[in-house]
């Protein structure tokens, strides 16, 4: 359905590595309910790391990957995932935007910058978004182009959630679902670095995961799943149409 998807840093190394990330996947099932999807190790900006990670799920019986993924940009997980579920929609997360784009500010425009930002994401419709777009290229493009370009390079993919029911939006904007779980991987991660083996951070990581997902909840408007599922397009956050042609549902 969705998932969502971050290289968490382990504090691990090897020979002629920064050191390794745990790769995870959280999607969400038919009925709403959050579950994980994949946990691994490997290199975040690695195309082939993610690459294995996905192959792994498509031999293990996964036929389609999810309707939408939401990430960050800097990640190798976006060209692997063209490879191998070439069908599945990018949804740039919103959070790790602003950050970016602030970080090519003055902090002198922070405050009125954020507001800029929050007119675009927040916006009642695709058109509303794209002329909150114009004007903050308006406003920032002539003095600060850098910060510009960080935001409208990935135009397309940051706006990828009007395609999708309104009361999923708060979900799939951005990565807290998987953000807010690991606060306490990193945490407990932070303290082991360089203390422990591959297989024991690993296992590590698998039993705190284990236990934060006891407190997930299901997401907002999970009856429109089904319309998704059916192939019924949404445009703005509602259904586009009645009676949509027969299509061939997508599992996740």
């Amino acid at each position: 359905m969705y998932w969502w998807v971050d290289g968490i840093h382990t504090g691990l190394r090897s020979e002629g590595s920064d050191g390794q990330c745990l790769l995870v996947i959280i999607g969400v099932t038919p009925d709403g309910r959050k579950e994980r999807v994949a946990i691994g190790d490997g290199y975040r900006e690695s195309k082939a790391s993610w690459a294995e990670v996905l192959l792994d799920l498509k031999s293990r019986g996964l036929q389609a990957g999810p309707l939408a993924a939401v990430g960050d940009g800097a990640m190798g997980f976006w060209a692997a995932l063209e490879e191998v579920f070439p069908a599945t929609r990018a949804q740039r997360c919103w959070f790790h935007k602003m950050g970016n784009v602030l970080n090519a500010l003055p902090k002198s425009q922070h405050g009125r910058a954020k507001a800029d930002l929050q007119a675009i994401w927040m916006a009642a419709t695709r058109a509303d978004a794209f002329a909150a777009f114009d004007r903050f290229v308006t406003i920032y493009g002539a003095k600060y182009p850098k910060a510009a370009g960080v935001l409208t390079k990935d135009r397309d993919t940051l706006l990828t959630f009007y395609d999708f029911p309104a009361e999923h939006w708060q979900h799939i904007r951005t990565t807290n679902a998987i953000e807010s779980t690991f606060a306490t991987v990193r945490h407990r991660t932070t303290r082991t670095r360089n203390c422990v083996s591959r297989a024991t951070f690993l296992g590590l990581a698998f039993k705190l995961i284990e236990e934060a997902e006891k407190t997930w909840r299901r997401i907002n408007g999970a009856e429109h799943i089904e319309q998704l599922l059916k192939g019924i397009p949404f445009k703005d956050g509602a259904p586009a149409q009645d009676n949509p042609p027969d299509q061939q549902k997508l599992v996740a």
